[in-house]
C-alpha cells in the first residue's frame, strides 16, 4: 500500500516536472518572438481583385531568349548606353557587360554581394545602387562611393537610381530600419519606413525629396523630365475607421508621380494605383510609357500570415519561415503602363517555368531585356513577336 502510494507521488511528481519544464518552453518561445522580435507589425487586409488589377493572364515570358545563361548570378537590374552594350550588376560582385557582338566581359569586380539598380549618366559613367555601402560611381578610373550617408544616417537600403539633366541622380533608399538582408522584415512590419533622395555631385550633398514611403523601389524620370516616378513596392492604407477594427491596414501597389518643375512642382500625386503585382523597378520607354516589374511578394496559399500580427511576429523572429511563404519565385509579370497611368499591356511567366522573380524591364531596340533576382541570365524578349 505505502509503496503504491509512492509511486503515485513520484508520478505526479514527474507530471508536475514535465509539464513546468512544456510551459517554461513555450514561455520562452512566446517571449522570444514576441518581446524580442524584431519588428511592430500591423495587421494587412490584402488588396481585392478590381477592375484596375484584373489583367490576363498570359505566359509571353516564357518566350523569352536567354543571354549569358550559367554567366550571370542574379542580376536585378540591367542598363544599356548609347553603344548599345548591355550592363549589369551581379550577386557575386561583379559588373558585367554584353557587346553587340555577342560576347560578355567581366568589366569590374569589387568586395560587395549587394548590388541592384542601375543607371549610366551622360558621361559614360556606371551608377550602381549598392544596398550596404550606398551610392558608386564605376568608371576606368575604379569605384567612388558617391554618398553613403543622408543626415548624418547611414542609408541602409539603396535600391534603384535615375540621373536628371542636370547631373542629379535621384534615388530610393527602401527602408531606413531594416537592411538588404533583413527586407523582408520591413514587409512584415507594413510601417512606412523608406525614402527618396537626391545626390547633388556639384555640392556632393544628399537630401531627403519624399520621406515616410513604404519601400520605395523603381525610380524613373518622364520624358521631359518634368516629374518623376517612384514605385512603392506595397502601400499601406489605414482602414481602422472605416471598418471600425482596430489596427487594419490595406495593401495597395502603386507608384507615385513627384512634380520636379511646373506649377505643381514639389508636390506628389499617384501616377498608378492597384497595380496587379507589388512594382519593382521601373525604366521609361522610347514611347513616354514606362516598363514596371510587378511581385508576388507572398504565396496565394500563405497570405493569411498578414492578418495576424503572431504570425508575423514568428516569420520575423525565424527567418526559415519566411523562406516558405514567400511567392516571388513562384511567377513573373510586367506590365507597360502609359503616361496616363494605364495599363496598356503586360506579359507573364505565370508559373515561373522559364522566369521568375523579375525586378527589371528595360526596352531597346524592340526587345524588352529582363532582370531577375532568381534567374542566372538576362531575359530578352522581342516585342514585336509578343
Amino acid at each position: 500500500m505505502d509503496s503504491t502510494a509512492a509511486s503515485a507521488r513520484i508520478s505526479r511528481s514527474h507530471v508536475t516536472t514535465c509539464s513546468c519544464f512544456v510551459l517554461s518552453c513555450l514561455l520562452a518561445i512566446t517571449l522570444q518572438i514576441v518581446i524580442f522580435s524584431p519588428i511592430s507589425p500591423d495587421i494587412l487586409e490584402l488588396p481585392p481583385a478590381t477592375s484596375a488589377s484584373l489583367v490576363p493572364t498570359n505566359s509571353r515570358l516564357q518566350r523569352v531568349i536567354k543571354l549569358g545563361e550559367g554567366l550571370v548570378e542574379t542580376p536585378e537590374d540591367v542598363w544599356v548606353d548609347k553603344n548599345g552594350i548591355l550592363y549589369t550588376a551581379t550577386r557575386d560582385g561583379w559588373i558585367k557587360r554584353l557587346h553587340r557582338n555577342g560576347s560578355w566581359e567581366d568589366w569590374r569586380k569589387f568586395d560587395s554581394n549587394s548590388m541592384f539598380g542601375i543607371t549610366i549618366t551622360k558621361s559614360g559613367s556606371i551608377i550602381v545602387c549598392d544596398c550596404e555601402k550606398g551610392l558608386l560611381k564605376v568608371d576606368d578610373d575604379g569605384v567612388t562611393v558617391l554618398t553613403s550617408h543622408v543626415k548624418g544616417t547611414k542609408i541602409r537600403l539603396a535600391d534603384d537610381v535615375i540621373e536628371a539633366s542636370d547631373g542629379s541622380l535621384y534615388f530610393s533608399d527602401g527602408s531606413t530600419k531594416f537592411g538588404f538582408h533583413n527586407w523582408h522584415l520591413d514587409l512584415l512590419e507594413a510601417k512606412p519606413n523608406g525614402q527618396l533622395l537626391k545626390y547633388d555631385p556639384s555640392s556632393n550633398d544628399t537630401s531627403v525629396v519624399i520621406d515616410g514611403l513604404y519601400f520605395p523601389n523603381g525610380v524613373a524620370l518622364s520624358t521631359d523630365q518634368d516629374y518623376l516616378v517612384v514605385c512603392e513596392t506595397w502601400k499601406m492604407i489605414d482602414k481602422t475607421m472605416e471598418m471600425a477594427l482596430p489596427s487594419i491596414i490595406a495593401v495597395r501597389y502603386r507608384c507615385l508621380k513627384y512634380w520636379l518643375s511646373g506649377e505643381d512642382k514639389g508636390k506628389t500625386q499617384i501616377f498608378v494605383d492597384n497595380l496587379p503585382g507589388a512594382p519593382d523597378n521601373i525604366n521609361l520607354a522610347p514611347d513616354g510609357s514606362y516598363w514596371i516589374a510587378l511581385l508576388q511578394l507572398i504565396s496565394s496559399r500563405f497570405e493569411f500570415v498578414h492578418t495576424s500580427k503572431a504570425f508575423k511576429h514568428l516569420l520575423a523572429t525565424f527567418p526559415g519561415l519566411f523562406e516558405l511563404v514567400k511567392g516571388v519565385d513562384k511567377k513573373a509579370m510586367v506590365v507597360n503602363v502609359a503616361a496616363d497611368g494605364k495599363i496598356i499591356r503586360s506579359f507573364d511567366d505565370p508559373t515561373g517555368e522559364v522566369i521568375s522573380f523579375v525586378t527589371s524591364a528595360l526596352e531597346f531596340d524592340d526587345h524588352l531585356y529582363l532582370g531577375s533576382l532568381t534567374s542566372n541570365f538576362i531575359g530578352k524578349l522581342p516585342l514585336n513577336a509578343a
